[in-house]
């Protein structure tokens, strides 16, 4: 059964040599059930909120699956929170997420797939690995952003449901490695309502002509 096996907030906000000075990255799972609303989850935050969160982004998912592939490569444990995720899933397979899948996670509460993340100096900082950030991206497993089109409740142990896929099927993973413009025309043609900052990268490719 697909499921959330963590929800993960700030613990803390620590000093950064970036430009914000501060970061909220150091996410870590919390007991009990986390109302989720449309920024986001109760007492989280974003301390960067020009490059991160907002409607679009709200809700950071990242799979047990791609975590534990990583503590392989890596020789240590990815434990949740690690990445900045808000929500850690078993099951469910983020990567291959279509761009505006929509999830059902318990009784109410109902996201849509987005974006998926791309790797920040911040996040670099956080790993204190060399070359972590074309590392993460090279792998293609980024994680997906979600935006919030019914405020409910979290809790770990919670059923995830696909309860809409999109015909167009565009990934996550397609979007992070790199989408055509065929690609990229497919969603955009697709009849399906689409998140504003999905439809504006998109775009950006079109306009391109390439990635």
């Amino acid at each position: 059964m697909s499921h959330i096996t963590a929800v993960c907030r700030v613990d803390q906000l620590l000093r950064d040599s970036g430009t914000i000075g501060i970061t909220a990255i150091d996410k870590r799972p919390v007991d009990g059930p986390v109302r989720v609303r449309p920024l986001g989850l109760h007492a989280d935050v974003q301390a960067d909120r020009k490059h991160h969160g907002g409607e679009d982004q709200a809700v950071y998912a990242y799979a047990d699956e791609d975590a534990a592939y990583f503590a392989e490569v890596l020789g240590r444990d990815v434990p949740p929170g690690l990445f900045g995720e808000n929500l850690r899933t078993s099951g469910v397979d983020v990567t291959g997420a279509v761009t505006g899948e929509r999830w059902r996670i318990g009784e109410t509460l109902e996201l849509e797939v987005t974006i998926p993340r791309v790797p920040c100096g911040t996040f670099a900082r956080r790993m204190g690995i060399p070359g972590w950030v074309k590392r993460f991206a090279a792998e293609n497993r980024p994680g997906a952003y979600l935006r919030v089109l019914h405020s409910g409740p979290v809790a770990a142990g919670d059923r995830v449901v696909v309860t809409h896929r999109p015909e167009h099927g565009v990934t996550i993973g397609e979007i992070s490695a790199g989408l055509s413009p065929e690609r990229a025309r497919a969603v955009l043609d697709s009849g399906d309502r689409l998140a504003p900052k999905v439809v504006r990268d998109v775009s950006k490719v079109l306009a391109r002509g390439r990635v």
